[in-house]
């Protein structure tokens, strides 16, 4: 038994398949294509690079359309044909265990009349809600086409993307109640993470849109008219994807700023209790400092109580010093 998947199904009945690649390389045309049913085949992996292209010749799958399949593509794009059309998005999953960023994956879509083909570039459950409308027949999906089906795992994949917004924005809450909390160091690496996994997210569900806006606008044969609008419905969820991204790095930029802020407010009242301990302090150095001459002829030196009056005089300057800057706010009473 392997980790590839094959779900074929209709309105009134599903089966579903785990295997090898090589086994569905060598019977998947032969023995799973049927016009009465879909056929979706999901590889977790793809190691097997042999099968796979032995898979897609038998399918009449472009050579260049195999090799983009085993390399990550950064331009988004719907390439059609006239027995199939392939795409290829990234999706996003919570952070590993272990693993502060995000979980990327590239997933790989060749579709044609009554079969839908995806390659997760990396072994991971994307699908778990699509496999469950399938077994149990909730919703319209076994009722539709493999247009209908490539609509619910985009669907899936973007709701993933929301998984990781709201999980970067519970971590945005911990950080803020943090910040209020202490100064401490590790608060600002916090915040450029939490960034810099908002900017990787931002260049993961910008392609996304593109790609859903040119399914949206296809005229490909393997997408019925009546279910374009469902394209729409994934565009309009991207943009709100972009637009969460955007505010969660304002919220963020405005706590690093908040955080720059509060140190240099630290600072500054470092620099304020230097500045009044050292106001107090240079006159009486300056009077320490003219009876600490060794002149002969100082006649303070001759009064009996010339060292009282000093002490007493320096005593009452600070003192007098000391009311001055509180009246001023400089210092708290």
């Amino acid at each position: 038994m392997g980790n590839i998947q094959l779900y074929k199904y209709n309105a009134t009945f599903y089966s579903v398949k785990k295997e090898s690649s090589s086994y569905f390389a060598d019977e998947f045309l032969e023995s799973e294509l049927d016009s009465d049913h879909v056929a979706w085949l999901n590889f977790h992996g793809i190691e097997d690079t042999e099968s796979i292209e032995q898979l897609c010749h038998k399918l009449g799958i472009d050579k260049l359309t195999i090799e983009s399949i085993h390399k990550q593509v950064r331009r988004p794009k719907v390439e059609e044909y006239s027995k199939y059309m392939s795409f290829h998005v990234m999706s996003a999953l919570p952070k590993e265990l272990g693993n502060p960023f995000l979980h990327q994956d590239q997933i790989s879509f060749l579709m044609g009349e009554n079969y839908l083909i995806s390659f997760q570039d990396k072994p991971s459950d994307h699908f778990p809600d699509v496999r469950d409308r399938i077994e149990k027949g909730r919703g319209k999906i076994r009722a539709k086409g493999s247009d209908f089906l490539m609509f619910r795992m985009l669907e899936a994949i973007i709701d993933n993307y929301f998984e990781v917004l709201e999980e970067i924005s519970s971590q945005i809450e911990t950080i803020d109640a943090q910040l209020h909390l202490t100064q401490d160091k590790s608060i600002l690496a916090s915040i450029e993470l939490e960034k810099r996994k908002l900017i990787e997210l931002r260049k993961i569900a910008q392609p996304m849109r593109d790609v859903t806006n040119q399914l949206e606008n296809s005229e490909s044969p393997f997408i019925q008219s009546s279910n374009r609008h469902y394209f729409r419905s994934l565009r309009s969820s991207c943009m709100s994807v972009l637009e969460e991204i955007d505010a969660n790095k304002q919220i963020l930029e405005g706590m690093a700023n908040l955080y720059y802020a509060a140190q240099g407010q630290r600072m500054n009242e470092i620099m304020r209790v230097l500045t009044v301990v050292s106001s107090i302090f240079i006159p009486l150095t300056f009077i320490v400092g003219i009876y600490g001459m060794n002149f002969e002829h100082m006649p303070e030196l001759k009064y009996t109580y010339g060292y009282y009056s000093v002490i007493a005089f320096m005593f009452a300057l600070s003192i007098g010093l000391v009311l001055l800057f509180i009246k001023r706010g400089w210092i708290k009473k």
